[in-house]
This record gives structure tokens, C-alpha cells and sequence, in this order.
């Protein structure tokens, strides 16, 4: 049974919350603050954690920062606030996905579900992908560059594997939003540029002289086909 960690400091969201996931066939964990969720995090596994941005002590942005440096368990924020530098603050902290209260519990739970599919259909590939210094294996969902290893989020493996399995196709950023987040609506097209740019970083690459990740200036971006 996939485990959800629902983070929220009002005890009424957390239960409402907790009642649809368990009903969609969930187990479901609680925290009321950053650093229960943090500790719950470390104590367990979890499939993904759904986290309030507004936390008493520390906040939902640090925690999510925090939560990264240890792990890429996806992450759905809910935010009371949905102007597009807070969306993309909330990308750039490591989050996968955000929803804006006030929110329907059943769209949260379809969001969490869109999740659980596309790592399971990751995790079911099984496949190596070797493509110059980039080895990259889809059922352990493990990175390396040049042998060494590289910790990505759930999104960014997800963006890479899309573009790696076509090298020198230019995908545009509509392509990767609907096939990495599923839902085109959801996340804007600059929440795509910022999570290539920190795959970027992260693989050790640069943008004016780029080794494995191109842009295509007014399309896209393509994994290069001669490999880096």
C-alpha cells in the first residue's frame, strides 16, 4: 500500500486530507510542523509527502529544501498564495507539484495518484540507458556521470529519461510538461526551464557549452546526440 505523508498545522486539513487518500486505498501518515515531518521522513519511507507551505517553526519551503537533500521523494506543496514567482520559488526548492488552497480533496488525490503511476511506470521499465558519461538505470532510478553518482528529484530523472530515450530530438517545453507532470495545466512552462536548469547544474553541465543538455532557442530542449 503506497505511504503518503500529509503535512499541515491544521488538524481539520490534515484529517480531511487523510480521509480521501485512505479511501483511494492510501496509508497515511501525519505531521503538524516541519520538524515532525522532517523526523517522519527519516524514519520511514514514503511514497510521497504532501506539504503546507505556511508551517509554524520551520516553514513548508525549508523543509522541502531539507527533505531534498536527503531524498527524492516526490513532493506536492499546498500553497495559499498561486502568483507565478511563488510557483516557481516552490519548483526551485525541489517541489514536484503544487496545489492552491483552498483545494478539492478529490483533485489532490488524483494529483497523487498521476504521481504514483508515472513512478511506477518508471520503476517497471527496467532499462539501463548508457549515452556518452550519462548512465542511467529507470527501475533503481539512479543517475551517474562519469561513474559517479548523482542524487536528481523525481522530476528531474523523469526529464532526463524523456529526452534521453530520443537523443537529438528536440522536445518542446509543452511536450515535457505534459509528459513528465501529466497534467499541461498544472505546472507553467517556466517551471520546466527551472527544473532543467538545476538537472543541469546537477549533472555538471554548462548551458554555453553544453556536454549533454541543448537548447533549441524557441522550441525546446534535446539530449545531444553524440552523447557527452
Amino acid at each position: 500500500m503506497p505511504k503518503v505523508l500529509v503535512v499541515d498545522d491544521e488538524a481539520k486539513i490534515r484529517d480531511l486530507v487523510s480521509v480521501y487518500l485512505s479511501a483511494a486505498g492510501f496509508e497515511v501518515g501525519q505531521a503538524a510542523d516541519g520538524a515532525a515531518a522532517l523526523e517522519a521522513v527519516l524514519a520511514e519511507p514514503y511514497d510521497i509527502v504532501i506539504l503546507d507551505i505556511m508551517l509554524p517553526g520551520i516553514d513548508g519551503a525549508e523543509v522541502c529544501r531539507s527533505i531534498r537533500k536527503r531524498s527524492t521523494v516526490p513532493i506536492i506543496m499546498l500553497t495559499a498564495r498561486a502568483d507565478e514567482l511563488e510557483k516557481i520559488s516552490l519548483l526551485e526548492d525541489g517541489a514536484d507539484d503544487y496545489v492552491t488552497k483552498p483545494f478539492s480533496p478529490p483533485e489532490l488525490v488524483a494529483r497523487v495518484r498521476a504521481v504514483m503511476r508515472r513512478t511506477a511506470a518508471a520503476d517497471g521499465a527496467e532499462h539501463v540507458h548508457v549515452h556518452g558519461g550519462l548512465w542511467l538505470d529507470t527501475a533503481r532510478r539512479e543517475t551517474k556521470v562519469d561513474g559517479q553518482e548523482v542524487v536528481l528529484t523525481a522530476k528531474e530523472f523523469d526529464l532526463l529519461v524523456t529526452m534521453l530515450r530520443d537523443p537529438g530530438v528536440v522536445f518542446s517545453r509543452e511536450r515535457l510538461l505534459e509528459a513528465v507532470w501529466g497534467f499541461s495545466d498544472f505546472v507553467d512552462l517556466r517551471g520546466v526551464d527551472v527544473h532543467i536548469r538545476h538537472l543541469r547544474e546537477k549533472l555538471g553541465d554548462d548551458a554555453a557549452a553544453p556536454r549533454f543538455i541543448e537548447t533549441v532557442r524557441g522550441v525546446g530542449y534535446r539530449v545531444r546526440k553524440d552523447g557527452g
